[in-house]
């Protein structure tokens, strides 16, 4: 299992993606059935497409970190987030981060956030996108190492903590 993360943008568009990779036969794979076939309001869970019938490769199930509250923010999700983790994936299996031999025994759980306020689809795009092949590569290559989290962790500034 490889596990990413990353965090870019700014303002109520920021991007910050969780995600999990693994095979389709383990604990990934048994999270990606999860997540696709539980849904509750408010957590429309959905596959990663770059166009309605060309779903990504490996599989990649998208879940929402908030509960969507409208739809503006559905609309969102379902469109430039959507697109931004589809076309992410799909330009890490063309750069060979993760190896196009194993597309079809690997999925991917993505968790994605949109805020409420948001309002450029563009950036939303962007910032998702940016996040995604981030996560996507810091995944494949288990970054950070503990070797680096030790040693940045009393340096460590996080933008949301109020510290």
């Amino acid at each position: 299992m490889h596990v990413g993360e990353a965090l870019v943008g700014d303002g109520f568009e920021v991007s910050h993606i969780d995600l999990l990779i693994g095979e389709k036969t383990g604990p990934v794979g048994s999270a990606f059935a999860s997540a696709l076939t539980t849904q509750s309001q408010g957590h429309s869970n959905l596959l990663a497409v770059l166009e309605p019938n060309l779903a990504v490769k490996p599989a990649t199930v998208m879940i929402t970190k908030v509960s969507i509250k409208g739809e503006k923010q559905a609309v969102q999700m379902f469109g430039p987030a959507q697109y931004a983790v589809a076309k992410a994936v799909a330009d890490s299996v063309a750069e060979g981060v993760i190896p196009a031999d194993q597309a079809e025994n690997l999925c991917i759980v993505c968790g994605v956030f949109i805020h409420w306020k948001a309002e450029d689809d563009k950036k939303i795009f962007e910032y998702n996108y940016e996040a995604t092949k981030l996560s996507i590569a810091r995944a494949m290559k288990n970054e950070p190492s503990a070797e680096e989290m030790v040693a940045k962790k009393d340096s460590a500034k996080h933008p949301f903590s109020g510290v």
